[in-house]
């Protein structure tokens, strides 16, 4: 199967999922976390700024990318990418296996300090559908040709068993609150590479 063919059937996969998840409670990643997933529309938290997300008992990871809408969606289907301008398909694919990551598809801040009590907040503010998934180590994602491109041959365990709640449509957040202190490790499970450290103090 070609590069086009297999990014495009698990890609529009992933679209779908997000289409089907609705306001459905994501999965926990950890025992006694609890989790809520809220759409932009109607004004939700997701409608805040940055800074109102930040500071308070709220910390946050912005999730970002790049895409170009008329090469993503014209390559991976309508709805694929939702933002204006950036980078092509195939910039994407080439970038991509030259270099195993591609600089706007990021996490920010890559490593986050907060305290025990706090929330985490997880926000898309990119044109595609993202995970934000506790993993116990760095891998792979769901799409296959995606790891081959980045270099990963084993995929994180914790990718194989998403619910489509827990991808993150362009303007969607999800959010839980921290009890525990400790290192906790989030990657987006379509595009590996994009990863964070959250480091977790005690009150």
């Amino acid at each position: 199967m070609s590069i086009r063919s297999s990014v495009s059937v698990l890609a529009t996969t992933a679209v779908l999922a997000v289409a089907c998840g609705g306001g459905a409670q994501p999965v926990a990643p950890s025992p006694g976390r609890s989790m809520a997933l809220t759409s932009s529309d109607g004004g939700g938290p997701a409608s805040a700024t940055v800074e109102k997300i930040v500071g308070g008992i709220e910390r946050a990871v912005m999730l970002f990318d790049a895409c170009d809408p008329a090469t993503f969606n014209a390559a991976l289907g309508p709805g694929t990418c939702s933002r204006n301008g950036g980078v092509t398909f195939q910039q994407f694919l080439d970038q991509l296996g030259q270099h195993h990551s591609i600089g706007p598809w990021h996490f920010a801040p890559g490593v986050l300090t907060m305290k025990a009590g706090q929330t985490l907040v997880a926000v898309n503010t990119g044109g595609e559908a993202h995970t934000f998934t506790e993993v116990e180590d760095y891998g792979g994602g769901i799409v296959p040709v995606l790891n081959t491109l980045t270099g990963l041959t084993a995929v994180a365990p914790e990718c194989t068993h998403l619910q489509p709640s827990d991808f993150l449509a362009p303007g969607q957040r999800s959010s839980e609150t921290e009890d525990e202190e400790g290192v906790e490790k989030y990657q987006c499970c379509i595009h590996p590479w994009m990863r964070a450290e959250v480091r977790i103090s005690e009150r």
